[in-house]
């Protein structure tokens, strides 16, 4: 029995294909092992949103090597999309494929015997039409569903439609397969996922259905406690989708809203379609419907032209809005990106200090997100993450809380009371419901 480790890079939706190939290879009689334990074989799924991701993926081919001289690494994924030729010079590369034959590793590389040269199997990505279905199960509390994958969007810094083509989708029919397959497992927190979530109901480039038909069609899905939107473009979040979540049983208030600048100049160069009018009246929508609910915002620094007062015109707009946390991308330059061939570049020391900035702003919007829960009840999902005998789980609203370890509340629901924050950030809870033991 040959044994095949996986390691992930970039995003939830690589993990849920990372996820699916794996147990393809686990059906085919492969033993599944830590990428530390000797594999026979290493399946490295990259991203190429960052070039700091490129890094990565030269110093995984390293690490392999170490671990198991004369074992095959394969590296499939964005990266392999877009430079397969780069890709199979790196030292240790047995094969790359792109988009269109990562599912089919095992029926391509036969047996999984190092060749003399790499190979490298790669289709022109506007060939790619095909929707693979894929999620994660048994690897966390919850899962990542993939329902869409591709992007039609032009956005000027972006790689991913030339890395994942056109979008499209999976039929309702077979998510809701899926999800039951899901519930099966009892994983209780389904977390939608898709290159561009909100586009929705695409198939063969033609639209059959949307976005809000698919959440509604899954809130009556039995044996999961939570759906949880990954990320949802601000002009594709309509105000049904937000009024749907406001009333159902399992969608959970939690958004993730990419906004990239709160610079319309900056948008407009970033090719984004929307401006920052629309992004704030989409958060008051939200927490006019949801006072409590969550709001994460992706947001980008050092964009080519952005000028100090463009970026404090950022800071000062994220700052008045009411949302919780930032996930904050320092700009770096693309190939094949309109973005990369633009002037005014900003000074690599001017984007880590404006990183910077946004990281602290991030951890004050946090901070408060969380106090102002302080004294109110909350459903907790707790996870098998114990250190120093405790345990942690997040509220429907996506707060994280730490308890006393107890076995039995691993992938159970309980009703918490939201007590303090304790010096690690982590809210700290007492039962409403009884859970904890002694």
């Amino acid at each position: 029995m040959k044994k095949v480790a996986f390691y992930t890079l970039g995003c939830k939706l690589n993990y849920s294909e990372t996820s699916t190939i794996a147990r393809g290879f686990e059906e085919k009689g492969y033993q599944k092992v830590d990428f530390t334990d000797t594999p026979d074989i290493f399946i490295i799924n990259t991203c190429s949103v960052t070039e700091n991701a490129d890094k990565k993926c030269h110093k995984l081919v390293r690490e392999a090597r170490s671990i198991s001289p004369n074992g095959y690494v394969a590296i499939i994924g964005c990266y392999a999309q877009l430079k397969p030729k780069e890709i199979s010079e790196i030292p240790g590369v047995d094969a790359v494929l792109g988009a269109a034959e990562k599912f089919r590793l095992i029926e391509l590389l036969d047996g999984f015997v190092r060749p003399p040269q790499p190979k490298v199997y790669e289709s022109e990505i506007k060939t790619l039409k095909r929707f693979n279905t894929a999620y994660s199960v048994q690897d966390r509390t919850r899962t990542f569903l993939k329902v869409q994958d591709g992007c039609d969007y032009s956005c000027s810094f972006c790689t991913i439609p030339l890395a994942r083509g056109s979008s499209r989708s999976d039929s309702i029919d077979n998510i809701i397969q899926a999800a039951e397959a899901i519930a099966a497992n009892d994983v209780k927190e389904i977390v939608l996922t898709g290159v561009n979530t909100g586009d929705f109901g695409l198939q063969d480039g033609k639209r059959v259905n949307h976005f809000i038909d698919l959440i509604q069609a899954l809130d009556h899905v039995s044996g999961i406690d939570r759906f949880r939107i990954s990320s949802i473009e601000p002009n594709l979040l309509t105000d049904e989708i937000i009024a749907f979540v406001a009333q159902s049983n399992k969608f959970v208030p939690h958004f993730h809203i990419p906004l990239q600048s709160g610079s319309n100049k900056i948008l407009g160069l970033m090719r984004r379609r929307y401006q920052r009018e629309l992004y704030q009246e989409r958060v008051r929508q939200i927490k006019t419907l949801m006072p409590h609910c969550c709001i994460g915002v992706d947001v980008i620094v050092g964009f080519p032209g952005e000028t100090h007062a463009d970026f404090l015109e950022t800071y000062q707009f994220l700052n008045a809005l009411d949302i919780s946390y930032l996930h904050v991308f320092t700009y770096s330059e693309r190939d094949n990106t309109l973005a990369a061939t633009m002037g005014d570049v900003v000074p690599s020391k001017q984007r880590s200090e404006r990183s910077k900035m946004l990281h602290i702003l991030s951890d004050k919007k946090r901070r408060a997100f969380y106090e102002a829960h302080i004294g109110k009840n909350f459903t907790v999902l707790f996870e098998n993450d114990i250190e120093d005998g405790m345990m942690q789980g997040f509220t429907e609203n996506y707060i994280r809380v730490t308890a006393k370890y107890d076995p039995l509340l691993v992938n159970t629901t309980k009703k918490v009371q939201l007590t303090a924050i304790n010096e690690k950030g982590l809210v700290e809870v007492e039962e409403v419901e009884e859970f904890v033991k002694g």
